[in-house]
């Protein structure tokens, strides 16, 4: 038996897990489990590095101390466009910011004003998110920061974490596509826009593939933990490596990461980089063994989990099961929003937000948390299918069905929606989509799988999926033309 420990941190939480393949199949274990989130300080909302890396020490030792010399390899994801400034002697010069820190509010079309949108979007094939590396960067210049100009080196979150456990300083492929700054054709990072944003070359260093060994732990860390194992640079965008564990039966099948954030995609040989797909802000973002997630972001159970927080600091503490079921017995259709809005892009008073929206549409405002909740998943499932036939359109082919993967895919009632809205069948499975991902990209590393199409056949047969049928989709095709027609403004 051989043990792959993946370490899986997203923005609300994180969990250092162990994988066990038994007899060509793949066992999971959760070993440690600990909170993630923005800390404010007074420049703004950060994460907190230092106390991440306590927490992934605490998961690695009971790791090594539950499973000894077997553990093979381990593997870092994170959420994506996040980064670290270390200085010549590799020290981290300040917290990494939060990417839902205003700090690149208006960015964009600053940006825009010296290098034409359209021109970005040719040069790396992605999305237009305000909170991407580049804005982030570009921000730090604008206002000056001593540590831009400090910085000898650039790492990515999951990059910076493998720094500190092996010593080794590169740029993860996966997680370097998202930030902006990446040539999507020749697959390095774009110097001419580098120079062109005014950033500093020097700080963006050697691109790796998923599946590079880059070393065993440090040996200060292999005496604090008790073991030692290879540390195995994954597809360490979390996205990437939940697509990677999505079964997906063929190429004409969309699949859909979905927890804080929603990613809709189809899997692609290549870049899609086209007008069509430029004026639909669908992104190119790599992807293990030689693929191109060619995705859409969206808002996400993010909705969700921010009606929940406030709700509970009114005293009202709902889990998602009973607000889900608030939802379902709730009226249908009463109003929608747009879940990509900006105004629902920061935490705030997101049942506050979501009335006001109705209203500023002048749509029916929900009232009770089960007209809120309904509210928001209702016009998820709607923007699921604009996407959804979006992406089939550029694929040039009928989708057949869509892959939901990850923590949402357990909520059936979003499951159910989306299925009615988009008249297709939907797979939801496997919910530990992300880590299993991760381990997929060590087993492959380790020479313990042949590839992409092995692990997901293992998958299947580690874990299942679950069918879901469309059940009612006639009334989702009338209020599809509302929601298309409603001016959002």
């Amino acid at each position: 038996m051989k043990c792959y420990l993946a370490i899986d941190i997203g923005a609300s939480s994180g969990r250092v897990l162990a994988g066990l393949l038994k007899n060509g199949k793949l066992e999971i274990q959760e070993l440690h489990r600990f909170w993630n989130g923005a800390i404010k300080k007074k420049d703004g909302l950060h994460w907190d590095i230092d106390q991440l890396f306590i927490e992934i020490k605490t998961g690695l030792k009971k790791g090594f101390e539950t499973h000894g010399d077997s553990v093979a390899a381990i593997g870092i994801d994170t959420w994506a466009v996040d980064y670290g400034l270390l200085d010549a002697n590799g020290k981290l010069l300040n917290q990494p910011f939060h990417y839902r820190d205003n700090r690149t509010d208006g960015m964009m079309p600053h940006i825009f004003e010296t290098i034409p949108k359209e021109d970005i979007y040719q040069r790396t094939g992605l999305q237009f998110l305000q909170f991407n590396t580049a804005y982030q960067l570009a921000s730090e210049i604008r206002d000056a920061r001593p540590e831009l100009q400090q910085a000898e080196k650039m790492l990515l979150i999951p990059d910076l974490l493998n720094y500190w456990l092996t010593g080794r300083a590169v740029n993860e492929y996966t997680n370097a596509t998202t930030t902006q700054l990446f040539d999507a054709k020749k697959r390095n990072w774009d110097f001419d826009l580098i120079r062109k944003l005014n950033l500093p070359e020097k700080i963006f260093g050697e691109i790796i593939d998923p599946g590079t060994i880059l070393g065993t732990l440090t040996p200060e860390l292999q005496k604090e933990l008790g073991g030692n194992a290879d540390v195995v640079a994954i597809g360490s965008h979390d996205t990437a490596s939940a697509v990677a564990a999505a079964p997906l039966q063929s190429k004409n099948c969309a699949y859909l990461s979905s927890g804080t954030w929603s990613l809709m995609g189809i899997e692609e040989p290549k870049p899609i980089i086209t007008a069509e797909s430029a004026k639909h802000n669908i992104t190119n973002e790599g992807g293990v063994c030689g693929t191109i997630r060619f995705l859409k972001n969206i808002g996400g159970l993010w909705l969700l989990q921010e009606c929940q927080r406030n709700w509970a600091e009114q005293g009202d503490t709902l889990n998602f099961i009973q607000i889900a079921e608030q939802a379902l017995a709730a009226e249908p259709f009463i109003a929608f929003i747009d879940p990509d809005a900006p105004e629902f892009a920061h935490p705030c008073d997101m049942p506050t937000h979501i009335q006001n929206a109705c209203e500023r549409t002048k749509q029916r405002i929900p009232k009770t948390k089960g007209e809120i909740a309904r509210v928001a998943y209702e016009s998820l499932a709607m923007r699921y299918r604009s996407v959804f036939q979006t992406l089939e359109n550029l694929h040039g082919a009928r989708l057949e069905q869509l892959h939901i993967v990850g923590g949402g895919c357990q909520n059936k009632v979003l499951n159910q929606f989306t299925a009615d809205a988009l008249n297709r069948p939907v797979l939801a499975g496997p919910i530990e989509a992300t880590a299993i991902g991760n381990m997929l990209m060590q087993m492959i590393a380790k020479n313990d799988l042949t590839g992409l199409e092995t692990g997901r056949t293992m998958i299947i047969e580690s874990f299942g999926t679950k069918r879901i049928q469309p059940e009612n989709p006639a009334p989702w095709d009338d209020a599809y033309k509302r929601f298309r027609e409603i001016n959002y403004g």
